[in-house]
């Protein structure tokens, strides 16, 4: 039996958006990685606590503590960090122990938290990449632990490739989808397909930059034309010409929204 199904490469990790927003996360030490960790998380709107004592803390760690960004143990680790209670969604350690470290490792997995043991890839449950940000957009590159310098040398190379305003045109895109929803508000699987089949036509058609151009304006005249089953093109939006609005109709495929 012959098929042309993607081929198997084993050895990779399972690339994940974590929702991490409003949950607790524990970051064991106070050094440069330590705070690397905590912007990262911080970024994620996650509530994080440090445990470290005072003298390990780097100037960074310290000013988030002292801005009240993140709370702060003045010790080291300790089993009652884990308790049920505090609902510790992911352990992240950063300290120059790799003892004390394999220990922590060992009761995350005893208590079943995830976690992460910086520059121990067997003692990880997931890795950090090497992150490309840009208002909503996130470009993660991640080497499966080998080379962590050369992912952010390529992560690097692809922002570079990116237009300039990728990630305001991405937000006009969040609005835009928004108000579409506003207008055709119906929740069956056949309208939402159809949204999505629209914004997927309107995505492939306009470019980064007319997207960075559009206004409120023309936002809701783009919008009023879902109706009529067409996709203008933004010149014709900026004239407000219907005449060269493109014809699309609903075939039931899934878009990327």
């Amino acid at each position: 039996m012959v098929a042309s199904y993607p081929e198997v490469q084993g050895g990779g990790s399972l690339i994940l958006a974590w929702q991490i927003k409003n949950k607790n996360v524990l970051v064991v030490g106070g050094g440069e990685v330590a705070a690397g960790r905590v912007l990262n998380l911080l970024n994620a709107d996650a509530r994080v606590t440090v445990v470290c004592p005072k003298e390990g803390l780097n100037d960074e760690v310290a000013f988030r503590i002292q801005q009240g960004q993140v709370q702060h143990l003045n010790r080291v680790f300790l089993p009652i960090d884990l308790e049920p209670e505090k609902n510790v969604a992911m352990v992240l350690t950063a300290i120059d122990d790799p003892d004390a470290s394999t220990r922590i490792w060992k009761y995350c997995k005893k208590v079943k938290v995830p976690a992460n043991i910086a520059d121990v890839p067997p003692e990880c449950d997931f890795y950090f990449g090497s992150v490309h940000r840009d208002g909503p957009l996130q470009i993660m590159v991640s080497t499966n632990g080998n080379g962590p310098r050369l992912a952010a040398a390529i992560r690097r190379q692809i922002g570079d490739m990116l237009p300039a305003g990728t990630g305001d045109s991405i937000k006009k895109v969040g609005q835009l989808r928004r108000k579409l929803r506003r207008i055709a508000p119906g929740k069956g699987t056949e309208d939402i397909s159809s949204r999505m089949t629209w914004m997927s036509k309107v995505c492939d058609q306009w470019s980064t930059e007319e997207f960075n151009a559009m206004d409120d304006e023309d936002m809701d005249e783009l919008v009023s034309y879902y109706t009529e089953g067409t996709v203008p093109s933004f010149e014709s939006i900026r004239l407000g010409s219907k005449d060269e609005a493109v014809v699309w109709e609903f075939d039931g495929s899934f878009g990327w929204m």
